[in-house]
């Protein structure tokens, strides 16, 4: 394990580099939004003062608006406050600081990292009484990395076309936003585990608050999130204070069963500490760290960690909030669907292929042989920890079982007859946990015989990065913001990539305002159930499965203890 592990790990995981990959490397040859002259300049009120935008496409655009105070010096750790009013009219026409972290946001733009985040973007069609469907995105990068300000996810398209509101934010990650201070500290410090988590509900209570002046309805709200965005997603609805704050949610390649425990947030802090010459009882003294000094102690102790202590649960992230007891009561999605949300409808989904980004097809890795796949698979099934550093996989340490991988692959090669093993590698790796876990919460969603659970599976195929990559972990953020022109430059020139970003964002607009994603466009997609496992499957020509590739499912979920 080397420093700076960590945080290669988290982008990679969450698609924060493929956002990069996918769009960043082309985009900057483009034209970016900020260097478009504004062809007029808009204002909107809001509960702390004027703000003025710019004019995209009829689309009004508001940037950086505060939704929170300064969460710096006494108040770093501490929960959000409310942003300061201000008298004059304030510019919001560029975007506003992305949280501290250890990689940089994956964006075309200069975007500059301070404590001082707690920012918010808005796209509206109009500043009118029409009450449109509000969808607040929630970035990726793990609960470490990210920005609002990735250029696939600028909602400008999706409020144009949809004719919903689009709200984008940025929120306090990693040690700053999830630091488990509870024990150590002392009691003025207790919601420090789930400070992060709180600045996004501070955000929906700004919408709540704010968003009818903007043309879009308070209580028809709709949280998504891709990869750590769905991780928030799918957490949010089982954080009591988020509660009546959104009536729709959407987790794209983010679900997640089970957060951090008390005793695994304890040994890194303890790390941490050490790494600072701090004790506890140092509270004060640790808010006066330097911000790049946290961020470096920090990424050392979870290096260490990981040394020490297994994984506990499959697709683990480090900073995760933690289960706490009082602010987290218990893990989001274990051992069943969280009561919170039992009547807010879910849609869920997960990427054919996510593996490919880490395992590319190169033709070293497409001559894998058989001896050279059951090697891969017993490996991977059986790693204690699985990282993902330099866009390769690295797995150590050993679960305490023995899971043979030979009825595993048996059971894929039955699905996919026409697979080669490297294929079939991608996909046993993608559902481990990726692919089991989402349907895992699809089916403990229909358990609860409350609002609905609607699964997909992406399976169009990208011509980017090299040709081959399949359906790579991120590849859906696009076509569900509309953004193919700027997916990148092979996608940009496929009209099947418009026609079916046509489709999908009209879905995600449907659900959006009605709870249901089906629209005219697509087959009819019912509800997940125990019995049906009714999935979409998108593509250039969609289709919906009922429990596709059934005996793979099987083979996975007992591997990974979920049978």
């Amino acid at each position: 394990m080397t420093s700076r592990s960590s945080r290669r790990t988290f982008v990679q995981q969450t698609g924060i580099l493929l956002a990069g990959l996918h769009a960043g490397r082309w985009v900057a040859a483009q034209t970016s939004p900020e260097a478009q002259a504004p062809a007029e300049f808009v204002t909107a009120i809001t509960s702390s003062g004027k703000v003025r935008g710019t004019v995209d496409h009829d689309i009004k655009i508001f940037k950086g608006i505060p939704y929170g105070g300064p969460t710096s010096g006494k108040n770093r750790f501490m929960p959000p406050t409310k942003p300061t009013p201000w008298t004059d009219t304030r510019d919001a026409l560029t975007w506003g600081s992305s949280a501290p972290q250890t990689v940089p946001p994956a964006t075309s733009h200069q975007v500059a990292e301070s404590e001082d985040c707690l920012v918010l973007n808005v796209f509206t069609p109009a500043l009118d009484n029409k009450k449109r469907p509000v969808m607040v995105w929630l970035h990726g990068g793990g609960w470490a990395n990210g920005s609002s300000a990735s250029p696939i996810t600028v909602g400008t398209n999706l409020a144009r076309t949809g004719d919903v509101v689009v709200v984008s934010i940025n929120h306090r990650l990693n040690i700053f936003g999830f630091a488990y201070l509870r024990e150590a500290m002392g009691s003025d410090f207790a919601p420090s585990g789930a400070v992060g988590l709180l600045d996004i509900v501070a955000a929906l209570h700004w919408v709540r608050d704010n968003i009818e002046r903007f043309g879009g309805d308070p209580n028809l709200v709709t949280i998504f999130g891709q990869s750590g965005g769905g991780r928030k997603v799918a957490t949010l609805m089982a954080f009591p204070p988020a509660k009546g704050l959104f009536q729709h949610g959407i987790v794209e390649s983010g679900a997640v069963l089970k957060l951090t425990e008390p005793a695994d947030a304890m040994r890194h802090l303890s790390l941490m500490l050490a790494q600072l010459n701090l004790k506890p009882g140092q509270g004060r003294e640790l808010q006066n760290v330097p911000m790049g000094q946290l961020l470096q102690a920090n990424e050392k102790a979870y290096d260490q960690l990981l040394e020490q202590v297994p994984v506990r649960e499959r697709g683990w992230a480090a900073n995760t909030p933690v289960v706490d007891g009082k602010f987290i009561p218990s893990d989001p999605w274990d051992p069943k669907g969280p009561a919170l949300s039992a009547n807010i409808p879910l849609m869920i989904g997960w990427a054919h292929t996510e593996e490919t980004p880490w395992v590319r097809p190169t033709p070293e890795h497409l001559a894998l042989d058989e001896a050279g796949l059951k090697q891969l698979v017993q490996k991977r099934l059986n790693a204690g920890t699985i990282l993902y550093k330099d866009r390769q996989v690295v797995m150590f340490g050993s679960r305490g079982e023995n899971i043979d991988a030979v009825p595993i692959i048996e059971a894929y090669r039955k699905d996919n007859p026409a697979a080669s093993p490297y294929d079939l590698y991608i996909l046993i790796a993608t559902d481990d946990p990726r692919g089991t876990h989402t349907r895992e919460i699809g089916k403990r969603k229909a358990q609860q015989g409350g609002a609905p659970a609607y699964v997909y599976r992406f399976d169009w195929e990208t011509p980017e990065g090299g040709g081959g990559m399949r359906s790579p972990h991120a590849i859906d953020i696009q076509f569900a913001f509309n953004n193919i022109a700027l997916g990148g430059k092979l996608i940009s020139q496929r009209q099947d990539a418009y026609a079916l970003a046509n489709k999908v964002s009209a879905a995600w607009v449907a659900f959006a305002r009605t709870g249901n994603p089906n629209i005219p466009q697509l087959p009819k997609w019912p509800a997940y159930s125990v019995a049906q496992r009714d999935t979409m499957l998108f593509n250039t020509e969609s289709r919906v499965a009922q429990d596709p590739n059934h005996d793979a499912r099987i083979a996975i979920e007992h591997a990974l203890g979920l049978a």
